[in-house]
């Protein structure tokens, strides 16, 4: 079969797959070899009780179950080893593979080759689930028949073999670090920041990970860059094909903001998008904005589709997300602000006192970043959860802090401390896993908080 540019896509019929990981992205990478014909194997550290409801959504599904464990023997063979994001390279059973010389795909790597449509691919360390689903928003309402989906929605591989006109994927770094033919049309990189450095040994790392969504472009193809992020707009001369960038500075070519709109100067002349009227708020979603809008325009749309979706779009859950007033005190969830570049990035879009929530899994950034903006907006930090204390380290010299045991009690303390014409905040600058399952669960229950006031 001859999938996206032409590309042959791997022939699965009777070949042993090992699907490493059983979350949503294995339990879908799972019922796509099922319908080529391959012969599954599938392993999850986690046990059987552990993982009912996947394996009840797999039944009727012929699947060797390998399970509560991680035996690097498990791999004998296995033609190939396709892994799920976030399975870390000490992985005993991936070790393994690269030893025995094994094939490793990551899930992109995997369906890119059975996609009949050209993708556009956004990363970066924040901003990629807004910049996607604008991007989507834009196709669809001017008439692209295209589908949103990546690290945002569904995977990849669930959209594989329908005849779509354009794909928008979000696309983490976890993705990217198995990539070798994934050839977006259109290659996104919105911004570099630290983030991960749990996983990875340092920022160059973790950064040229996120550049290998530019790998496998050729000279027909989009890279769309930021020039006001130094370590991205680096990357300008490195790029096979063309380049169109954003950015707050004029330019002859690319997208600009001033105070009261977006213009896009492209090669057929000059458009002008009003701001005013648009609903989400912060100089980090103009730049989401600016973003989309060249991809917009470099696709083909009108300026009428684009201005459309800028003032409609409501902005996402989760982020930067305004819960409600009490008392005079706006309340706002953004627990999706799992690092110090998206905390240091909303704090920038406020201009009144800030009471800030914080804390979380402590995922190795350097929260010291966090100071000037810290000492200038927040008059009072509550931290809670595991990193607290690392976090208290760091910031809790800058303005009032106080180090609380729960979501819960951050809250309540918030309620007490902030007065009339003051913003409360959770923007935590970690990953949730050490109270919630998810940023989502931890935005949940912020909310449901809030509104018990």
């Amino acid at each position: 079969m001859a999938g996206c540019y032409g590309k042959q896509a791997m022939d699965l019929r009777g070949k042993r797959i090992m699907v490493l990981g059983l979350a949503r992205t294995g339990c879908e990478v799972v019922r796509f070899l099922h319908t080529r014909g391959a012969e599954i194997v599938a392993s999850d550290g986690r046990g059987k009780a552990e993982l009912l409801s996947e394996l009840k959504s797999l039944e009727g599904i012929p699947v060797r179950y390998l399970l509560g464990g991680t035996d690097p023997r498990w791999v004998e063979g296995v033609d190939a080893l396709v892994l799920s994001p976030g399975v870390p390279a000490d992985n005993p059973m991936l070790v393994e593979a690269e030893r025995k010389r094994i094939e490793v795909l990551s899930e992109i790597e995997l369906a890119y080759p059975f996609m009949d449509c050209p993708l556009v691919a956004v990363t970066g360390t924040n901003g990629k689930s807004t910049t996607t689903t604008l991007i989507g928003e834009m196709l669809r309402l001017g008439g692209k028949k295209s589908f949103v989906g990546g690290n945002i929605g569904f995977p990849l591989i669930g959209f594989a073999g329908a005849p779509w006109e354009w794909g928008v994927v979000e696309i983490s770094s976890f993705q990217l670090e198995w990539v070798e033919r994934f050839r977006p049309r259109i290659a996104v990189l919105l911004n570099l920041s630290e983030d991960h450095l749990d996983r990875y040994p340092d920022f160059d790392s973790y950064a040229e990970v996120k550049e290998r969504i530019f790998a496998a472009q050729e000279a027909g193809d989009l890279a769309v860059l930021n020039r006001g992020d130094p370590r991205v707009w680096s990357l300008k001369a490195r790029m096979p094909g063309r380049v169109a960038s954003f950015g707050w500075d004029e330019v002859d070519q690319g997208a600009f903001a001033t105070a009261s709109q977006l213009v896009w100067r492209g090669p057929e002349g000059e458009e002008r998008l009003p701001l005013s009227r648009v609903k989400i708020r912060g100089v980090y979603n103009v730049e989401n904005l600016m973003a989309a809008v060249v991809v917009g325009k470099s696709i083909g749309l009108g300026a009428e589709v684009i201005q459309a979706v800028m003032e409609e779009f409501p902005g996402l859950e989760h982020r930067h997300e305004f819960v409600r007033e009490k008392d005079g005190v706006c309340y706002y969830n953004d627990s999706k602000g799992t690092n110090v570049g998206a905390v240091l990035k909303v704090l920038a879009s406020f201009s009144c006192p800030v009471v800030l929530i914080c804390g979380g899994v402590d995922k190795g950034g350097d929260y010291g970043v966090l100071k000037e903006e810290v000492k200038a907006k927040v008059k009072k930090l509550i931290l809670f959860g595991a990193a607290r204390e690392i976090i208290q380290r760091a910031l809790g010299t800058q303005t009032e802090t106080v180090v609380v045991e729960s979501l819960q009690a951050a809250v309540g303390e918030a309620h007490g401390s902030a007065a009339p014409g003051d913003a409360v905040l959770l923007s935590p600058a970690c990953s949730s896993f050490d109270l919630f399952q998810n940023y989502a669960e931890r935005g949940k229950a912020f909310k449901a908080l809030v509104r018990a006031l």
